[in-house]
Protein backbone atom coordinates (compact mmCIF):
# COMPACT_ATOMS: atom_id res chain seq x y z
CA UNK A 1 0.00 0.00 0.00
CA UNK A 2 1.37 3.43 -0.94
CA UNK A 3 1.58 6.32 1.41
CA UNK A 4 -0.30 8.73 -0.88
CA UNK A 5 -0.91 11.23 1.88
CA UNK A 6 2.82 12.01 2.12
CA UNK A 7 3.24 12.18 -1.66
CA UNK A 8 0.28 14.55 -2.07
CA UNK A 9 1.58 17.07 0.45
CA UNK A 10 2.53 20.40 -0.98
CA UNK A 11 4.74 23.09 0.48
CA UNK A 12 2.72 25.61 2.56
CA UNK A 13 1.91 28.84 0.71
CA UNK A 14 4.12 31.82 1.54
CA UNK A 15 1.86 34.86 1.96
CA UNK A 16 4.53 37.37 3.03
CA UNK A 17 8.29 37.18 3.00
CA UNK A 18 11.26 39.28 3.97
CA UNK A 19 14.96 38.54 3.90
CA UNK A 20 17.54 40.14 6.18
CA UNK A 21 21.23 40.05 5.31
CA UNK A 22 23.36 40.02 8.44
CA UNK A 23 27.04 39.57 7.71
CA UNK A 24 27.66 36.09 6.35
CA UNK A 25 24.13 34.99 7.17
CA UNK A 26 20.77 35.62 5.60
CA UNK A 27 17.60 35.31 7.63
CA UNK A 28 14.38 34.57 5.77
CA UNK A 29 11.19 35.57 7.56
CA UNK A 30 8.32 33.81 5.79
CA UNK A 31 4.69 34.02 6.84
CA UNK A 32 3.10 30.80 5.66
CA UNK A 33 -0.47 29.58 5.48
CA UNK A 34 -1.16 26.17 7.00
CA UNK A 35 -3.70 23.74 5.58
CA UNK A 36 -6.23 24.96 8.16
CA UNK A 37 -5.73 28.55 6.86
CA UNK A 38 -3.84 29.65 10.02
CA UNK A 39 -0.75 31.79 9.52
CA UNK A 40 2.59 31.03 11.12
CA UNK A 41 6.13 32.35 10.87
CA UNK A 42 9.02 30.32 9.52
CA UNK A 43 12.44 31.80 10.32
CA UNK A 44 15.27 30.32 8.27
CA UNK A 45 18.94 31.06 8.89
CA UNK A 46 21.08 30.38 5.84
CA UNK A 47 24.86 30.38 6.03
CA UNK A 48 27.23 29.50 3.22
CA UNK A 49 29.43 26.53 4.07
CA UNK A 50 33.10 27.08 3.53
CA UNK A 51 34.42 24.78 0.87
CA UNK A 52 36.49 24.65 -2.24
CA UNK A 53 36.05 27.65 -4.52
CA UNK A 54 35.61 25.47 -7.61
CA UNK A 55 32.66 23.62 -6.03
CA UNK A 56 29.06 24.75 -6.28
CA UNK A 57 28.19 26.76 -3.17
CA UNK A 58 26.43 24.87 -0.40
CA UNK A 59 24.35 26.38 2.34
CA UNK A 60 23.62 25.28 5.87
CA UNK A 61 20.03 26.06 6.84
CA UNK A 62 18.25 26.04 10.17
CA UNK A 63 14.52 26.62 10.58
CA UNK A 64 12.33 27.73 13.46
CA UNK A 65 8.55 27.65 13.21
CA UNK A 66 6.72 30.21 15.31
CA UNK A 67 2.96 29.94 15.64
CA UNK A 68 0.74 33.00 16.08
CA UNK A 69 -0.38 32.03 19.58
CA UNK A 70 3.28 32.22 20.64
CA UNK A 71 4.12 35.60 19.02
CA UNK A 72 3.55 37.67 22.17
CA UNK A 73 5.63 35.37 24.41
CA UNK A 74 8.39 35.10 21.80
CA UNK A 75 8.51 38.88 21.31
CA UNK A 76 8.61 39.44 25.08
CA UNK A 77 11.47 36.96 25.46
CA UNK A 78 13.39 38.40 22.52
CA UNK A 79 13.04 41.96 23.83
CA UNK A 80 14.19 40.77 27.28
CA UNK A 81 17.38 39.12 26.03
CA UNK A 82 18.18 42.08 23.74
CA UNK A 83 17.73 44.44 26.72
CA UNK A 84 20.04 42.19 28.81
CA UNK A 85 22.77 42.19 26.13
CA UNK A 86 22.55 45.97 25.78
CA UNK A 87 22.90 46.36 29.56
CA UNK A 88 25.99 44.12 29.53
CA UNK A 89 27.82 45.58 26.52
CA UNK A 90 26.26 48.99 26.09
CA UNK A 91 24.97 50.26 22.78
CA UNK A 92 25.40 47.81 19.97
CA UNK A 93 26.89 49.23 16.78
CA UNK A 94 24.51 48.73 13.89
CA UNK A 95 25.64 46.91 10.79
CA UNK A 96 25.80 48.85 7.59
CA UNK A 97 22.46 49.79 6.12
CA UNK A 98 20.73 47.02 4.24
CA UNK A 99 17.96 46.89 1.74
CA UNK A 100 15.59 44.09 1.02
CA UNK A 101 16.80 41.91 -1.80
CA UNK A 102 13.51 42.13 -3.67
CA UNK A 103 13.09 45.91 -3.66
CA UNK A 104 14.81 48.53 -5.80
CA UNK A 105 17.19 51.05 -4.24
CA UNK A 106 14.60 53.86 -4.48
CA UNK A 107 12.13 51.88 -2.36
CA UNK A 108 14.80 51.24 0.28
CA UNK A 109 15.61 54.96 0.45
CA UNK A 110 11.91 55.78 0.75
CA UNK A 111 11.52 53.26 3.59
CA UNK A 112 14.48 54.85 5.42
CA UNK A 113 12.85 58.29 5.15
CA UNK A 114 9.59 56.89 6.52
CA UNK A 115 11.40 55.32 9.48
CA UNK A 116 13.34 58.50 10.27
CA UNK A 117 10.32 60.63 10.92
CA UNK A 118 7.56 60.03 8.47
CA UNK A 119 4.78 57.53 8.37
CA UNK A 120 5.06 53.99 9.65
CA UNK A 121 6.45 51.71 6.90
CA UNK A 122 3.64 49.75 5.30
CA UNK A 123 5.44 46.40 5.26
CA UNK A 124 7.00 46.14 8.69
CA UNK A 125 7.49 42.65 10.09
CA UNK A 126 6.62 43.34 13.71
CA UNK A 127 3.37 44.99 12.66
CA UNK A 128 2.15 41.44 12.14
CA UNK A 129 2.63 40.70 15.82
CA UNK A 130 0.01 43.17 17.07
Amino acid sequence: MENRRFDDRKEPEIVYSRSVKAGKRIYYLDVKKARNEDLYLCITESKRKSGMEDEAPQFEKHKVFLYKEDFAHFTEGLEDVIRFVKEQVGDIAAREEWKREDEPAEAAEEAEKEEEGGEEPKRRFFGLLK
